[in-house]
């Protein structure tokens, strides 16, 4: 999949697309890609997916100064793009949302961004789609301005798993209510973060867990607490490796440390591949499993209570494995195939 960032590289090639902001890539975002798929191989066209950073939401965020309008952010840039590789996409363009495209008209965005900058053929949206300053255009619209300029338009109606449609905002609330087992079902796969891992204040090894941290780059992510985790990426050919991780911003500890108060994603191994040696993780790109909430982030009185906790988060995490090492193994026989 080629990933460009804006419209001005992208070249002349007739397209299908798609547009939103495709959080966490879920099975009704999936249901999606297979349609226009479909569509595209009937039409002998590329596939294309336009999305948006920062996510419109956050855009308005921060204008406004309201910072509760902003949507918990369930999957990185990283991540997103390599589900959508996954599934087949052809061409991704990331759009920075600025004021410029918020001011777009629904029938300058069309112009603009569809014809001009995308050369689409055919499009597939949501039922629920709007565009264009003010969210003014909706499918009626778009339908009526493609009819006008020679491309088609297709509608992709909800996509229910479990009896619950398949939504961004569905698996924010699992992720918030620990249920991973119904983010898994939503997902269609267990939730994972990706990233480099980077120095931190190496606290954790002086309190005897040293963790492997991925900063996570927006500041609400979706899923916060301790996790029971597999780690992928730190041997080649190596099975995933149990631990548990600290998804959050250490309220036990100073806000102005180097890591200068952002989340983090902060992973304890219950055992460390030997051969990586004791600085052997920095710089591995890694991807984190998170595979059971055992409960939120806790404030600890000093950090002989901290410590006290984290080894207790280690005995929880180790009885769990112990208790699903079935179900584990049967992930891990999929990681390999």
């Amino acid at each position: 999949m080629k990933i460009y960032r804006g419209l001005r590289r992208f070249p002349s090639v007739a397209c299908a697309w798609t547009i939103g902001n495709f959080d966490g890539v879920h099975r009704g975002h999936q249901a999606m890609m297979q349609r226009l798929r479909q569509e595209a191989a009937q039409r002998g066209l590329p596939v294309g997916v336009l999305t948006f950073e920062p996510h419109p939401r956050d855009y308005f965020a921060q204008l406004h100064h309201k910072p509760d309008l902003a949507p918990a952010r369930i999957t990185t840039l990283r991540d997103k793009m390599d589900a959508l590789a996954e599934l087949g996409i052809d061409h991704a363009v990331i759009l920075p949302f600025r004021a410029e495209l918020a001011a777009l008209s629904a029938p300058q965005f069309v112009q603009q961004v569809l014809l001009d900058g995308l050369h689409t053929r055919y499009v597939l949206v949501g039922d629920d789609f709007r565009f264009g300053a003010q969210r003014a255009g909706d499918l009626a619209m778009l339908q009526h301005l493609a009819a006008q300029h020679g491309f088609e338009v297709g509608c992709m109606q909800e996509h229910s798993v479990l009896g619950l449609r398949a939504s961004s905002t569905a698996v924010r609330q699992a992720l918030q209510q620990g249920d991973m087992a119904a983010v898994t079902a939503l997902l269609g796969r267990p939730y994972a973060i990706s990233g480099h891992v980077v120095h931190g204040r190496k606290l954790g090894r002086d309190l005897g867990f040293r963790t492997l941290n991925l900063r996570f780059s927006h500041w609400k992510p979706a899923a916060s607490g301790i996790f029971v985790v597999q780690v992928h990426g730190l041997a080649r050919n190596a099975p995933p490796v149990p631990g548990v991780a600290n998804m959050g911003v250490r309220p036990s500890l100073d806000a102005n440390d180097v890591n200068g108060g952002r989340v983090l994603l902060e992973t304890h191994c219950l055992h460390w591949p030997p051969e990586l040696g004791a600085e052997g993780g920095y710089g591995k790109i890694i991807r984190v499993e998170l595979l059971h909430k055992l409960h939120d982030e806790l404030t600890y009185a000093s950090l002989d209570a901290l410590q006290a906790g984290i080894r207790q988060d280690c005995a929880d995490a180790r009885n769990w494995f112990a208790q699903n090492h079935t179900q584990t193994r049967r992930q891990t026989t999929r990681d390999r195939i």
